[in-house]
């Protein structure tokens, strides 16, 4: 028996309308588009029988999760030609023109994150100005925000509030059209990709708290809580990560190790077992932590 090919596939009922939308994405407004399944996962397979950290598309094939992300229309339809199962599409994060950064605030499981955020704008004194925002498949919003091209913004899960996740380098955001598993995600009324807001400088430093120096630190207390609450959310970062799995785990690591307040042993062993959770085996999840911790080591010593 033939191995069906995608391309011998026909394409599902959502495959259409969700083309049309990552091209309209990809065309008008330059974002880098890419297909998802329903259940807002990467629609095509892995190009490596075994998941690598290292190859981000250089070997030619899709296959990359958002790595295959692309502003270039012939792209984008190659890439749903090859999906023919696709649902939506995923917005890249963190590349250029845009430098996306995404706000997810979650409203599930008895969590509001919405309400959450207006906490912690009102708690650290700062506004979020109008921007793009699309209403998701579970009422929460999407807030769209551009960064600084030299600032690489984490993914992070309920680092800053409960609820609040952030969308940065290496991450997506499910774009507006997309089906989900519980509805479609659309803009919220008024509101469209045309006029992306810059982050407020007041929020882009509480996220990126974490990779202070540790004296400094250890001088000021963190706005994002006890060393166990910051340990906690990069753990939760780590478990939620699907896509570059080591290079979230070295990320989560580096920044663990180079705190001055958290015990190296916790932080190993919960990153560890989170790590583990997500399918990368034990040897090559100490291999990144043990990397990490060595060059936490060499930027402490830099620093002394």
């Amino acid at each position: 028996m033939t191995q069906q090919r995608p391309g011998d596939q026909r394409p599902g009922p959502f495959w259409a309308a969700a083309r049309a939308h990552a091209l309209s994405a990809a065309t008008l407004h330059g974002l880098p588009a890419f297909p998802l399944t329903r259940s807002k996962l990467p629609a095509i397979a892995t190009a490596h029988r075994e998941p690598s950290a290292t190859c981000t598309g250089q070997c030619g094939k899709a296959g990359h999760g958002v790595h295959d992300a692309s502003a270039d229309p012939a792209t984008v339809r190659a890439l749903f030609a090859a999906a023919p199962w696709a649902a939506g599409y995923g917005i890249a994060c963190g590349q250029p023109p845009h430098f996306l950064f995404g706000l997810d605030l979650d409203r599930k499981d008895g969590t509001d994150g919405i309400a959450n955020f207006r906490a912690l704008a009102a708690r650290y004194d700062f506004e979020l100005p109008r921007t793009a925002t699309v209403v998701t498949q579970s009422g929460g919003l999407h807030l769209w925000l551009t960064a600084q091209t030299d600032v690489r913004i984490p993914n992070t899960a309920s680092l800053l509030a409960p609820g609040v996740d952030t969308r940065g380098s290496g991450g997506y955001l499910v774009g507006p059209g997309s089906l989900g598993p519980k509805g479609r995600y659309r803009f919220a009324p008024g509101s469209g990709p045309r006029h992306i807001a810059s982050v407020p400088t007041r929020l882009l430093e509480l996220l990126l708290t974490s990779t202070q120096a540790p004296e400094r630190a250890s001088q000021t207390p963190s706005p994002l809580g006890s060393p166990q609450r910051r340990l906690d959310g990069l753990v939760r970062t780590v478990r939620a990560t699907r896509t570059a799995r080591n290079n979230c785990l070295y990320w989560a690591a580096r920044r663990a190790f180079a705190a001055s307040d958290i015990d190296p042993e916790i932080a190993t062993a919960d990153l560890l077992a989170a790590a583990l959770e997500t399918g990368l085996s034990e040897a090559e999840a100490q291999h990144t932590l043990a990397s990490a911790a060595k060059g936490a080591a060499r930027s402490k010593e830099t620093r002394t």
